[in-house]
Order: structure tokens, then sequence, then C-alpha cells
């Protein structure tokens, strides 16, 4: 996002006008022949005045006004710089999107709001970074009333990439990934009995499972495979038993709640946690689709449960942190005291995530998604000799962290955002 001074138009103006000296209409020969010559005649027209070295003029007009463009493009280039978020507008400063900083940049609309959404895994193979791009997505809504509620399972298709208005392309860019098509965007729905709190999509590859957190108090688990199918498979038929629930985890009565978390090590474990403060484990045997709900919770948080990890590499191993301010690792074994409890905050501690990559994607209520590298650390040695800073210092005098790499800002109301495992970036 940058910022620029609104310009004024008189200097245009005053170039423009210079091309009306010297104005020739030229008459063409509708008779001329497939062969003919292609220099007009040199004829002198009644109506036509001749000034001598009118040509050298014109082309004087013409440089001038060049020049006059190319100072007012420089004078632009000056103006623009980055805009970081707290910065205040001047009164003749406006905001202008830089769509060069974007591979690739699409919006839609939904008929209800949707809190949440997860990313499946597809067929079409990994490190994809040709486009256009497609990717599938399964997400629950929040509507007026509760039998309006659905499931809905998307595919995006055409995404092509982004189009920079400058047409200016690096080495390694081509036109060949540009598509002028419009993107499509495709869906198949299941009936939701209240609004989707969380929905979450099992991590493993060969899996289409998906789970929701209903404000019911309960939470539903779905096979998308057959709404899959029948979007890449135009004109197959979703049986109606497809469109209900394979299971229904009652375990929390009637408390509804928003953490909940597959296993990544152990395929078919579900955690969830509800806003009483319990959490619960589910298995589900992907083998015989058979589900064991576990009625004993692990307790031992004072307030509502915020998010719930599992461990990425020991089985038995999650963490969960809560509005009690506090941050704690159990072991499933062991379900009424936790291995480790620690305090992180004076206030509510809303998420958490075990770290797998040095890039971080974070979303705040300031309607702001940054990225950060944490690979990227302070040199000592760079500092003495004077050529590295702990941050950068931008021309309003703001301190930029060396590991923020990008702001992305336009929307409200971020809640959710995913990396998709199988399109790099």
């Amino acid at each position: 996002m940058s910022k620029r001074v609104q310009d004024h138009d008189e200097d245009m103006r005053e170039a423009k006008s210079a091309f009306n000296v010297g104005d020739r209409t030229t008459v063409e020969d509708e008779g001329m022949g497939e062969f003919e010559d292609p220099w007009e005649d040199e004829v002198e027209s009644d109506q036509e005045v001749i000034i001598e070295n009118d040509d050298d003029d014109e082309g004087m007009d013409l440089d001038q006004a060049t020049e006059m463009d190319q100072d007012k493009d420089e004078d632009e280039e000056k103006d623009m710089r980055v805009y970081l978020p707290g910065q205040a507008l001047e009164k003749d400063e406006v905001l202008e999107a830089d769509q060069s900083a974007y591979e690739m940049l699409h919006s839609m609309n939904v008929k209800w709001p949707c809190l949440s959404f997860d990313i499946l895994w597809d067929q079409l193979g990994d490190e994809r970074c040709t486009f256009p791009a497609t990717a599938y997505v399964v997400t629950g809504t929040q509507a007026d009333l509760a039998h309006n509620n659905e499931v809905m399972v998307m595919k995006m298709s055409q995404l092509a990439k982004t189009k920079n208005d400058d047409g200016n392309l690096s080495d390694d860019e081509s036109d060949d990934d540009e598509v002028d098509e419009d993107p499509i965007l495709e869906h198949k729905s299941m009936k939701h009995v209240g609004g989707v709190n969380r929905i979450r999509a099992m991590p493993q590859r060969d899996q289409q499972i998906a789970a929701t957190w209903a404000d019911t108090g309960k939470v539903h688990i779905w096979d998308l495979a057959p709404h899959i199918r029948a979007l890449d498979q135009p004109g197959t038929v979703i049986p109606e038993s497809a469109k209900k629930p394979i299971y229904t985890v009652e375990s929390h009565g009637r408390c509804e709640g928003f953490a909940m978390d597959w296993s990544e090590t152990v395929p078919g474990r579900l955690l969830t946690g509800d806003l009483n403060g319990k959490i619960y484990m589910t298995t589900l045997d992907c083998g015989t689709g058979s589900v064991t709900p576990d009625r004993v919770p692990f307790v031992g948080h004072s307030s509502s449960i915020e998010d719930l990890q599992w461990s990425p590499s020991e089985k038995g191993v999650f963490a969960s942190c809560s509005a009690d301010q506090t941050v704690r690792v159990w072991d499933i074994r062991s379900k009424k005291r936790e291995g480790l409890k620690v305090k992180v905050h004076n206030s509510d501690v809303n998420v958490i995530s075990w770290n797998k990559y040095s890039v971080l994607a974070v979303a705040g209520a300031d309607d702001q998604i940054t990225l950060w590298d944490f690979s990227v650390e302070h040199d000592a040695e760079e500092t003495l000799n004077g050529t590295s800073q702990k941050a950068i210092v931008n021309d309003a005098g703001v301190e930029v962290p060396p590991q923020l790499m990008f702001v992305h800002q336009g929307q409200q109301d971020v809640k959710e955002l995913h990396w998709h495992r199988q399109i790099p970036g």
C-alpha cells in the first residue's frame, strides 16, 4: 500500500496545447491499389497553410511535452512511499494499492458471514507454481436463522496471476501464465443446524473429512469426498446420506465452543474445547468409519478454551490456551493434570501454534494481515560496522522490524488465515 500527492493537470494542458500548431488534414485515397506506392504525392492544398520550419517547431514541441511528462512521472515517484499502518494521512494524500506486490489476488462474496474455513487437499500435485491456479476450501456459515446455515465445499478455478498495470516483467516472468478468463467458483452445500463457530479438515492427504463446531454445543463430522467428486465430475449425483454428518459428538452437552484440532501424527484424533473450560477427545477409525467419543474431559482451565493444537511430533501431546490467561501442555494419558502450565498474558490467550516454518502469518482486530520471517536475525558484527540496524527507519521516522515482510489491508473483521499446503506462497 502506498500514498501519493494528488496531481494538478495545468502542466499537461499546456503541453497538449502545443500539438495544435501545424496540424494537417490527410485525405485517404480509397482507390489505392494493392501495389500502390506507399508514399503520398506532395501536393499543396488551397486550404493548407505552409509554415516554414514547421517540422522543426513541431518536433521541438513534442520533445518539450515528452520532457514534461518525464518530469511529472519522476515527481510522482518521489511522492510515492510505503504506507505503514498507524501513520496519519495528510489532507491531500490518498492510499493506493500496489498490485505488483501480489503474485495473485482475488476476492469473492458469500451469502452469509463465514467465521471459519479450511483448505482441502487435492489431486492436482504439490509445489504448484503455474497459473491459472485451482484450490478447494470448506467453510461454514453464520446465518440469520439456525436452519439457514450450511457447510459449503468450494472449488475455485481459473485463478489467474494478478496483472501489473505498468506492464513490466522481470527476467524470470513471462506472459504464459496470464489468462484473461474470469475466475470460476463452484460449490456444493449441506444443511447445518446452528451457526458454524469453527471448521477444520483432517490434515491427512488421503482423507476428505471435516468437523464443525456448532453454536448448539454439538460437533459434527462430515465426509466431503462425494461433494468434491461432484465438483470434479459434473453430473454426479450426491446421495442424500452424504448430505448429513457421519457422526455427531454430544460430549459437551449444550455448551458451545470454538477450539478444535485434528492430529497430524494419529489420523482421526480430534480435540474440542468449550466455553466451560472442558476439553474432549474423539477418535475416528479411518478404516471402518466408526467413531469413539471419550466421555471423560481434560480439566484444569478455569475459563473458556480459546485454541487447541496437537504437537506436530509427539503423538499424545497437545497444547491449550484459555481466557484464564494460561497456556497448558497435556499428555493424553493424564486428564486431570496438565504436564505444563504457564501464565503468558495478563488478558485472554486466544491463539497458539506450534512452530513449523520460519514464516508466520498474523491477523488481528486492526484488519491487517502481516507476514513475518523469523529466520532474519540481528547480526551484531554488521551493526558494529555500521551496515545493519535492528530496525529500518522509513521516511516518516517509523521503525520497521527487519522480520516484517508484508502488510495486507483492505479487509474487515479478519477471523482466520491459512497457508495452502500444495501452492507455495
